[in-house]
Order: structure tokens, then C-alpha cells, then sequence
């Protein structure tokens, strides 16, 4: 590990959770700048189309938590 990961292995968990999500947050600032891939763009577009097809196949995001957490929707 080079000096600023041992220095940052120094921080506190909930420390460094804030200094990652003040990172991501500088990340996403700049989003724009990032490429999507064109198998990801395809992949959105499929599965729009899907939902425009059938909307009630979605879920809401209530019932992906509670699906997630093993509870019953």
C-alpha cells in the first residue's frame, strides 16, 4: 500500500464513508465526462422497451428494497 492509503487507513470507518462519498459526489459533478459504453446505452434501451411494454412488470423501489432485504412483497 503506498503512504496515502496507510494514511488513510488511519480515519475512522464512518470517516472514511464521508471521504468516499465526498469523492463520489466530485465524481458525479463531473459525470458528464464520463462515456456510457454502447452495450450499456443498448442495455437501457432494452429494457425500457420492455417496460413500455408491459409496465406492470416493474416494481416499485419500496418492493426492490423490501426484495433485496429478504422480506416478503
Amino acid at each position: 500500500m503506498n503512504a496515502a492509503l496507510d494514511t488513510l487507513e488511519e480515519l475512522s470507518v464512518p470517516e472514511r464513508i464521508l471521504l468516499v462519498e465526498d469523492l463520489w459526489d466530485s465524481i458525479a459533478k463531473d459525470g458528464d465526462d464520463m462515456p456510457v459504453p454502447d452495450w450499456q446505452k443498448k442495455e437501457l434501451t432494452r429494457r425500457k422497451a420492455l417496460f413500455l411494454n408491459n409496465p406492470q412488470s416493474a416494481m416499485t423501489w419500496d418492493a426492490v428494497k423490501m426484495s433485496v432485504l429478504g422480506h416478503n412483497v
